[in-house]
């Protein structure tokens, strides 16, 4: 199959997160991109200002024009989170149209470029944002699909200079479905390989194979940029590529004189010799990991130290990744899309370390029933760091209800000074009812359809 065939494209859940971003690439191309969803969002109505054309009813009668009388010059995409009985996905199946994943498709586009692929269960969103950042900043020819809206962007596809056949082509190399078994890069990072989207695989020994196969597909002669904690569970016997081991304290790469102020880190990292005082745009610990592996592969990219640096300090961020709603004097109100035992206490620790001697109350909505039954200990546990948590109901997503699966199974066993559950009908009483300091919002759901009313309920009670 070749892209350069096809007139229209069409998509199947043009609004999920990866497939906008696929979305944007082709109309920047100069093709008709038209699609459905489900809903109407702040992204979909962004898609539709950039020309495209979006419906939110399941109807044959909506598919556009071009594309029931094109069909060979017309390729559908989809998300694998469509129903089976989509009545648009079962007519085009039918009609004969060439019908591909999202992941297929990035595989095709990156193939024609030199590719970076950040892999990992938790951190390839912001660590692929940083990567695509700084080679932008560094002028660099590079086009950037992301899982994530970046704040200096203000969208999930980035893209520099003349794509020519040196363009680099950075790709969030998502693990769920196996999806980045599709790319081939020059340079991958692997942040984290932990037991997740075990509905998909059934147990962590998969999900660390899988992570193995694709490190085996990295280019002879290609970059591996690897966490310290798994890379002799995943990399030992890899040697067609050249390694880098990364972490906080530890590996050939890694961070000292780390320090806080005003809610963001300033650190040395060491390992190109030593680069000193580098502030980095956005908090947490876990960012800090990032940025180094951000700088490792950039490097290979042909980025200067100095250029590195810079950029690490100009990047904003991604929207849902540490994400500061409000910063006043009174009431710290920080977004994050955790949704993982793992990201959670990364991400609660370093509030605690960046707030000292404050209260720090967490609102979390687990997302699935499955990945709440697998790691209801951990989620307790993780949760537990906080001061005060508020547990929302289990947002089912793609999934239908698993008798005795609840928010309740993690409830239990938090041990907070305060714990509240709570659904999206009570929420906002709740809240209301509790003294607040630094709280934070957590979840990979629907919570953040929240952000605005809190934010609001916030300003009012605390004349921020």
């Amino acid at each position: 199959m070749k892209l350069e065939q096809y007139n229209n494209i069409y998509f199947l859940g043009i609004g999920g997160i990866g497939m906008s971003a696929l979305a944007r690439w082709f109309m920047k191309k100069g093709l008709s991109v038209s699609g459905y969803d489900k809903t109407s969002t702040a992204l979909t109505v962004a898609l539709e200002k950039e020309g495209m054309k979006i419906h939110y009813e399941d109807g044959i009668e909506f598919i556009p024009q071009e594309v029931v009388q094109e069909r060979d010059k017309t390729l559908v995409i989809f998300t694998p989170a469509i129903p089976k009985d989509h009545k648009e996905y079962n007519y085009l199946k039918e009609k004969g149209y060439l019908i591909n994943k999202r992941s297929e498709v990035l595989g095709l586009i990156s193939k024609d470029y030199q590719t970076v692929a950040v892999a990992g269960t938790h951190g390839k969103t912001t660590t692929s944002s940083m990567v695509a950042h700084i080679l932008k900043t560094a002028g660099k020819s590079m086009v950037g699909f992301l899982g994530g809206i970046t704040t200096n962007y203000n969208s999930n596809l980035i893209m520099q200079g003349d794509v020519t056949r040196e363009t680099i082509a950075v790709a969030e190399a998502d693990e769920f479905d196996r999806s980045f078994l599709t790319l081939y890069p020059q340079v991958a990072v692997v942040t984290s390989a932990d037991a997740d989207h075990l509905d998909i695989y059934g147990d962590h020994e998969s999900v660390i194979q899988s992570f193995k196969d694709f490190i085996k597909q990295i280019n002879k002669g290609g970059h591996l940029i690897i966490h310290e904690s798994i890379a002799e569970k995943l990399a030992s016997n890899m040697n067609h590529v050249t390694k880098y081991i990364y972490g906080l304290s530890r590996g050939q790469f890694f961070a000292s004189n780390i320090s806080a102020e005003n809610g963001f880190f300033e650190f040395d990292l060491h390992g190109f010799g030593d680069v000193e005082h580098i502030k980095l745009g956005v908090p947490g610990f876990h960012n800090i990991e990032n940025a180094i592996a951000a700088s490792i592969a950039t490097t290979q990219c042909g980025v200067d130290l100095s250029t590195i640096k810079n950029a690490l300090e100009s990047f904003s961020g991604v929207k849902r990744r540490f994400e500061f709603i409000l910063k006043g004097k009174q009431v710290i109100f920080v977004d994050d899309y955790a949704h993982h035992p793992a990201e959670i206490e990364a991400f609660l620790k370093s509030m605690k370390s960046m707030y000292q001697n404050r209260k720090v109350t967490v609102v979390f909505q687990p997302h699935l029933f499955t990945r709440t039954r697998d790691f209801a200990d951990g989620f307790a546990k993780s949760l537990s760091i906080a001061d005060e948590v508020l547990l929302m109901d289990i947002y089912p997503a793609r999934e239908l209800p698993i008798p005795g699966v609840d928010a309740d199974m993690v409830f239990k066993d938090i041990t907070s000074i305060s714990k509240i559950r709570c659904n999206k009908t009570n929420l906002m009483d709740k809240l209301s009812s509790i003294d607040i300091d630094v709280l934070a919002t957590v979840g990979a759901g629907d919570i953040d359809t929240f952000i605005q009313p809190i934010k609001e309920m916030v300003i009012k009670r605390y004349e921020v």
